[in-house]
């Protein structure tokens, strides 16, 4: 197990970077963060040259692959780290060095057993993109088809193992403070990432969700996922299709290409409606670099590391609360998360409908160029403070795509009005799930499981069955033994702790000095 040390001096090293970006300023200065974290983050911000705007994309690039990725994910979290640095860090790209080609051949054949000249007839050793997990090249196979081929960067698995293992302890801590630094979940959140993340570095997987993607849009004549070749697909090789098209965020040659700008828009948003509405399984990294617009005006998607699953009554919900925007019913939208237990029951229903009226009217009828996101975003996490709203980390993948899908949605169409392009797929989807054929066909299905149940019925009392609802259960926690707990007190160890900092920061400064 890694020392409290280690950890200590990696977040230090890190800091040190997030203050030369001018990215700690928002926390410590947020009411919200404990005083605690206030003290290390004057400490490591100590002798620092700040920027007057703070760029926290730039800052995380520079910390290293795992922290692009966590970087991305607290983009998703405004509540988290505050609206600006949301904004910002929506803007964060896998875009880093790509590794030598010398090695992409060792790690090709390495996991085929084989030469690359056996797979590919040709192979461009330089690649199209280089991301923060893997690299893609431009190929040709041995039967003459057009590929794209995504090799893993060697040792990129134990880095981020080391990595996440220090966000691990530093949430347990940052956790263990109680209050708001409870209540938004820390712990969870890199849970999740961990669990993303070890997604993400098996192609295999990758390969997989593509697959299973593809069969769910098959019948979407507006959206393409390319098809895998299974034989040159390994953990650290994934070789797929090649899209020939122009990317979604190129607007100006798409308009040159005659593509229709409003169609595109609407295309994209019902794509993403269908996945995550229909499907209950979506792409979930959808921004403007992993899509392209094929000449025939079909969307093309790649990289699916980052997929997203909702069970089927959190669809339902999820569909609910939508169209309840779009309609103004937020009474039902209120009822809705008091079902899902996403407000503790001890609050009213009415009080919460009415707060939600208060951030979604402003929104109603007007085209997103108009909106002020910050203003909506501001009103909304108000809320989740005033009514007790936990995290819910199953939906945090939901949200973030959302987002993805609202910015290459307005880029494409700055008029594009999401509440009318999404009202009639959510209201026909809830018509066709929640009418009377729908609740035909769910009462005969729970009929069915009912008869399943009874002899399991009999054998065991009715608390112990499984309880239907729309959030998975929350992944296993690691247990980290917290510093206080082996120093005795929270003083003492907040003293060493300092201490500990001072002395790192005084030895980097001492070496920056030198």
């Amino acid at each position: 197990m890694t020392r409290p040390v280690t950890h200590i001096l990696r977040l230090l090293k890190w800091g040190r970077i997030l203050a030369r970006h001018g990215a700690l300023r928002g926390i410590e200065s947020a009411p919200q963060t404990p005083p605690g974290v206030k003290r290390l983050c004057r400490i490591a911000r100590l002798g620092t040259i700040q920027p007057k705007i703070p760029d926290y994309a730039a800052a995380f690039q520079a910390i290293g692959p795992a922290a692009v990725k966590l970087g991305q994910t607290l983009a998703t979290r405004p509540d988290l780290v505050g609206d600006e640095a949301a904004r910002n860090l929506l803007t964060l790209q896998d875009a880093l060095a790509p590794v030598g080609f010398d090695a992409i051949r060792r790690e090709i054949e390495t996991a085929f057993e084989t030469p690359l000249d056996s797979l590919y007839s040709e192979f461009d050793p330089d690649p199209v993109g280089s991301a923060s997990i893997a690299q893609v090249h431009r190929a040709v196979t041995t039967d003459g088809r057009q590929v794209a081929v995504k090799v893993r960067r060697p040792g990129i698995d134990k880095q981020f193992a080391r990595d996440i293992e220090t966000y691990e302890w530093a949430a347990a801590h940052l956790e263990a403070f109680g209050g708001e630094a409870a209540r938004l979940r820390p712990r969870q959140v890199i849970a999740n990432f961990r669990r993303w993340t070890l997604r993400e570095l098996d192609l295999r997987r990758e390969a997989a969700s593509a697959s299973e993607l593809a069969d769910a849009m098959a019948a979407v004549p507006t959206y393409q996922v390319p098809a895998i070749d299974w034989d040159r697909t390994a953990t650290r090789v994934m070789t797929l299709d090649w899209i020939d098209g122009i990317k979604i965020s190129h607007r100006d040659a798409l308009i040159a290409a005659g593509h229709d700008m409003e169609a595109l828009a609407a295309n994209l948003v019902h794509a993403f409606l269908r996945q995550a509405i229909a499907e209950g399984f979506f792409h979930a990294d959808m921004h403007q670099g992993n899509l392209f617009v094929k000449a025939d005006g079909t969307i093309a998607a790649v990289d699916f590391g980052i997929m997203g699953r909702i069970n089927r009554q959190a669809r339902y919900w999820l569909a609910e609360i939508l169209y309840g925007l779009t309609t103004g019913n937020y009474r039902r939208v209120a009822e809705i998360h008091f079902e899902a237990q996403y407000v503790p029951a001890y609050h009213s229903v009415e009080e919460f409908a009415t707060a939600l009226r208060a951030v979604g009217e402003p929104m109603r009828g007007k085209p997103v160029s108009e909106l002020s996101v910050g203003q909506m975003l501001d009103g909304l996490f108000a809320i989740t403070r005033d009514f007790d709203m936990q995290t819910q980390p199953h939906l945090l993948l939901l949200q973030k795509t959302m987002v993805m899908v609202e910015g290459v949605a307005t880029m494409l169409d700055p008029k594009i009005n999401m509440w009318d392009v999404s009202g009639p797929f959510v209201k026909e989807w809830i018509r066709d799930e929640l009418g009377p054929e729908a609740a035909l066909a769910d009462g005969i299905r729970e009929q069915g499981r009912t008869l399943a149940l009874i002899p399991d019925i009999i054998r065991r009392l009715d608390d112990q069955l499984p309880r239907k609802g729309a959030a998975p259960p929350a992944p296993p926690l690691p247990d980290i033994p917290l510093m206080w707990e082996r120093n005795g007190t929270r003083t003492g160890w907040r003293y060493a702790l300092t201490a500990l900092a001072g002395a790192a920061v005084g030895a980097g400064a001492l070496h920056w000095l030198g």
